[in-house]
């Protein structure tokens, strides 16, 4: 199982890491270091994620420590974005990484 970012996911998850990198460079190595965390057991897990309790019907999952939307198709994991816990959602994209 691979775990593969959209572009809209990966930039997502960049200027996360930007962000706290302004503040507090520290926190944003471990955020950085979480999330390599928790999106590698979902190589092994690929339904380890909870549904988005927003839209229970979408076939996206969540992951902390952000919220981390994805969607498994085949052998490959796909990020479609990456939100802040406090953010309130929209419906996450049907892209894909070309």
């Amino acid at each position: 199982m691979k775990v593969r970012f959209t572009p809209s996911g990966r930039i997502q998850f960049l200027q996360a890491v930007s962000y706290i990198l302004q503040d507090n460079p520290q926190a944003a190595i471990q955020f950085r270091k979480k999330a390599e965390h928790a999106l590698r057991r979902l190589r092994r897990f690929p339904e380890s994620g909870r549904l988005i309790p927003e839209f229970p019907d979408l076939p996206f999952r969540i992951v902390p420590p952000y919220r981390f939307f994805y969607r498994r198709e085949g052998k490959a994991i796909w990020v479609v974005a990456c939100w802040h816990g406090a953010q309130l959602p929209t419906e996450p994209m049907e892209e894909k990484d070309v």
